[in-house]
């Protein structure tokens, strides 16, 4: 028997039943996916990593966005929620709403298992189709790991990538240094039962 169509959702559908859901969903193509709820250390690293990236920017001309602020990707037909967001110079909204930005300079993902993959692969793929987007910061929320990559020539894209609790975390596209023990201060990551 042969499935049913997917109805095709436009954007402003999407809009307004995000409006009203209880949680997040992601919006690609004309389909609508759940987003996994976070978790206590996802939040923790979150808030921290907020505070301390808003701080260092507080007399720069770049703001700090949280995860409530979406990212309307045109080229690709997908509203996403990043976890943080820096925009430099003035902010560009999608169709005169205020919680939709359009030129992202810097995106943060705390990673999480059900979501790393796409994280690092498709998601990274999207978001470099935005012509502002140049730097992506990837935090592992289960172990000290960050991976940072930034566009250092036209596509090329370097990584580095930071696993000590000493090490410093500093953006390769606007003046901010994050110690990773700022990130990772009120995290509790589970003992190994392994052997």
């Amino acid at each position: 028997m042969q499935q049913p169509a997917l109805k095709y959702i436009t954007p402003e559908e999407y809009l307004a039943m995000e409006e009203a859901a209880e949680q997040k969903h992601e919006y690609y193509q004309g389909e609508i996916f759940d987003m996994a709820g976070a978790s206590k250390n996802h939040d923790r690293i979150g808030v921290d990593l907020g505070t301390s990236v808003n701080i260092a920017l507080k007399d720069a001309q770049c703001e700090v966005f949280s995860d409530d602020m979406k990212v309307w990707i045109k080229a690709k037909n997908f509203f996403t929620y990043p976890d943080l967001i820096i925009v430099c110079g003035k902010a560009e909204f999608y169709e005169n709403r205020d919680d939709i930005i359009l030129n992202p300079l810097v995106i943060f993902e705390i990673l999480s298992n059900s979501t790393k993959s796409y994280d690092r692969a498709e998601k990274f793929e999207l978001y470099r189709s935005v012509p502002t987007f140049q730097e992506y910061i990837l935090i592992d929320q289960y172990r000290i790991h960050v991976e940072q990559m930034y566009l250092e020539a036209r596509n090329k894209w370097v990584l580095s990538e930071y696993n000590e609790i000493t090490d410093i975390l500093k953006l390769a596209k606007v003046n901010v240094q994050i110690p990773l023990q700022e990130i990772y201060r009120r995290v509790e990551f589970k003992q190994s039962t392994a052997v």
